[in-house]
């Protein structure tokens, strides 16, 4: 093939993409190929310059038979590994085999995540389903006339249903703010309104955790337009979080101020600050606390009933309403979890 059309024709290919010669030479890549894979390929043996062995045996392959093959090509951006999807075809007649390189990374990436979370969603199940049949087996035998271990062990299994509830529940509320995240809200509201009662409600909370609350309104915030449910479901979690993990005889103070333009939005914006003083968080866990499923104490956090998913879905939220979530915390400095909402006109 001539080799002014062989590199034309590669250049109009919107993928990294090479031809392989019958002499085994690179004889022409495109520039997208030339920035994947090194800016001194054409001319070179493919063999020294592609070393992936499955990569090498697909192109040899279809040199030999001129049969189409699919295989992966696994490389790294500097930052993140990356994975493509490589297909080797024959050039009609020429003795060339075209290789091209779809980035499939995200793909990748996205099934991985539905296999990590069916793996967590079966494991959180599975305890409490277990404890459950194991109590049921105890109860239909050697408890049967036992009376008081009857009770305990009820007491117990109630316990355990509730908490595949609010597991349910959770996943439920976060399929349907991931549904929900594309769709801008419509609704103009006072979050002064929304912050003092969900405060409000969440008062005796505090003081059966014996945890003083504090909220001390500014005299005035503009409206907004949001979800006033959703927003409410932020709050609730964030509030809850810093009353269950902060302990007793501290305070918990959520704070609410508007801005002209916030550093964080780089536009007008309102921002809520929910602030605890207990043991803090390791900043190594910082990253990772919107995570699915992520616990910095797994044990502590079931205990108190958390799924782990109450982060995640305040993510999305956020997300959905175009804001921004800080966390800041030292330990045994507290925690501080701020949102940050614009205030659109």
């Amino acid at each position: 093939m001539d080799p002014h059309l062989l590199q034309s024709v590669l250049d109009a290919v919107s993928l990294p993409a090479l031809a392989v010669g019958p002499d085994e030479k690179i004889a022409a890549a495109n520039a997208d190929a030339l920035s994947l894979l090194g800016q001194g390929i054409v001319t070179r043996n493919y063999v020294t310059m592609l070393r992936q062995p499955m990569l090498l045996d697909s192109i040899e392959s279809t040199l030999r038979d001129t049969s189409p093959r699919e295989t992966r090509y696994l490389g790294h951006d500097g930052d993140h590994d990356t994975t493509y999807r490589v297909t080797c075809r024959a050039a009609g007649d020429s003795g060339c085999v075209i290789v091209c390189f779809d980035d499939v990374t995200a793909l990748e990436q996205a099934s991985q995540m539905r296999r990590d979370f069916v793996a967590n969603v079966s494991h959180e199940l599975r305890t409490p389903l277990t404890a459950l049949m194991g109590f049921i087996e105890t109860l239909q035998g050697p408890a049967r006339d036992d009376t008081a271990a009857q009770t305990r062990f009820l007491g117990i299994m109630q316990s355990e249903a509730a908490r595949m509830n609010r597991l349910v529940g959770d996943l439920l509320s976060l399929s349907r703010v991931e549904s929900d995240q594309r769709v801008r809200p419509t609704t103009q509201i006072s979050l002064l309104d929304v912050l003092s009662s969900t405060v409000h409600a969440l008062q005796p909370v505090a003081q059966k955790a014996k945890v003083t609350l504090v909220f001390d309104p500014p005299d005035h915030v503009p409206t907004m337009i949001a979800d006033a449910d959703q927003l409410r479901q932020v709050f609730t979690n964030l509030i809850e979080n810093a009353i269950k993990y902060g302990g007793e005889d501290n305070t918990v103070q959520v704070t609410l101020a508007a801005a002209d333009r916030d550093p964080a939005l780089r536009a007008a914006g309102v921002r809520v600050d929910v602030t605890d003083h207990g043991p803090g968080i390791d900043p190594a866990h910082l990253p990772r606390l919107t995570e699915r499923f992520y616990r910095i104490d797994n044990h502590r956090s079931r205990e108190m009933g958390g799924t782990g998913l109450g982060l995640a879905i305040v993510k999305h939220i956020i997300h959905r309403h175009r804001g921004r979530m800080r966390v800041t915390s030292d330990l045994g400095q507290g925690a501080t979890f701020s949102v940050i909402l614009p205030l659109v006109p």
